[in-house]
């Protein structure tokens, strides 16, 4: 057994809020802030561009990297930390396709996260030779995952509705039709167990802004099977992947390690926060996470459901197959997210009528679930959100 859950002497939260959006943006970690003010003030500001060696700089991708490791059950050395999520499925993608150069077929779902969608477009328009992008029903995929497909590349956990893919039985079925497999971890990594090594799947890529509270735009990650590592051809040449990066050598020799992914300079500040904000993870057990996951979100569907009949549950009712998030259809969802929001319940809004809900038990607890049942029972049933003020659209819902 690990900690106790919730840890919320450790997150700075605002007082008076009710938190259901850590599936979007985690809270800030206690020590976050100082620690970048570390960095910045003594680190940056006392030492200077000495720091990279003083300071341990250069390493930091690799040391956080080690530690999201821990939480996706795969080994030291395989995770490599930087830039954005869409660069991850980029480079994922790209080794893949590599990997299968006879197969012309990268299978996807319609529900999988545009993002990852538009960057196989781009891939597809930027190799030109043939490529073609899938993207059957969630329910269809495995169905469709033949001896053509060279990549399957799908999101564990809908960022809609929460509906989670059986990662076993997926990569089971690409790896026996000769695919390789890719997965995104993005609403996964820090909210349910995950065990990509006992998997099997050739890469799996992740961002850390949201169940891991690295902050916006902390960096995301790439893991690579270690078998396969020393045999990728990185699409990104950038020269922290490279073998030697200050021999400066004018032609590109990958590193013989998952660095081979690494692209650009570091954003040290950022992986500073979010190795700072890893530090709220130790002793906690995933499986005690995702039994209190499971039982906060229970009990937020009964409530709802009981309370606000014309709200239209649109996750999986079987716990065993949602991630840690509820989401439920309203036709009017966008005014009455801003209503929810204005009066302290802070969930988010996905087109075309989804309102969406994160259970982070790090730092929720049930009577927080029942009160904001009870705020969304007053929006609801009241038509609070059909106030004018709630319906000016904002650029992010």
């Amino acid at each position: 057994m690990g900690v106790a859950l919730p840890r919320k002497e450790m997150f700075d939260i605002p007082e008076g809020v009710i938190y259901l959006d850590g599936n979007s943006l985690g809270v800030l970690p206690i020590g976050a802030a100082e620690r970048a003010t570390e960095v910045i003030r003594d680190e940056w500001g006392g030492q200077l561009i000495k720091a990279w060696n003083t300071a341990g700089w250069m390493a930091l991708p690799t040391e956080v990297g080690d530690r999201i490791a821990g939480l996706i059950g795969a080994p030291a050395g395989s995770v490599a930390t930087g830039d954005t999520l869409s660069i991850k499925v980029y480079q994922a993608l790209a080794a893949a396709l590599k990997m299968r150069p006879n197969r012309r077929v990268i299978l996807s779902d319609n529900g999988n996260f545009p993002s990852d969608l538009y960057m196989a477009e781009g891939l597809i328009k930027t190799i030109d030779k043939g490529y073609a992008l899938r993207t059957p029903a969630p329910e269809d995929v495995l169905a469709e995952i033949t001896e053509e497909v060279a990549v399957v590349m799908l999101t564990q956990v809908d960022y809609r509705t929460g509906r989670m893919h059986d990662m076993d039985a997926i990569t089971r079925a690409a790896h026996a039709a000769g695919a390789v497999m890719i997965w995104d971890l993005a609403h996964s990594a820090g909210a349910v167990p995950v065990d990509i090594s006992a998997c099997n799947a050739e890469f799996a890529v992740g961002c850390t802004y949201k169940y891991l509270n690295g902050g916006p735009g902390a960096p995301a990650f790439i893991y690579a099977r270690p078998d396969i590592t020393l045999d990728l051809e990185p699409a990104l040449s950038g020269w922290l992947g490279h073998a030697a990066p200050f021999a400066m050598e004018q032609a590109y020799r990958p590193a013989m390690s998952t660095e081979r992914l690494r692209v650009g300079t570091p954003s040290i500040v950022q992986l500073s926060i979010l190795q700072e904000a890893l530090k709220v993870w130790e002793g906690v057990d995933m499986a005690d996470l995702r039994a209190a996951s499971i039982a906060l979100s229970e009990t937020f569907i009964h409530e709802v459901e009981a309370r606000c009949p014309t709200l239209t549950l649109a996750s999986p009712r079987d716990a065993a197959r949602r991630g840690s998030q509820v989401s439920f259809a309203f036709e009017h969802g966008y005014p009455a997210m801003q209503a929810l929001i204005a009066r302290g319940v802070i969930g988010d809004f996905r087109a075309p009528n989804i309102m969406r809900f994160g259970f982070t038990p790090l730092y929720l607890d049930q009577a927080e679930i029942v009160r904001a049942a009870e705020v969304i029972e007053d929006v609801i049933n009241n038509e609070v959100w059909r106030d004018p003020k709630y319906h000016a659209r904002s650029r992010v819902t």
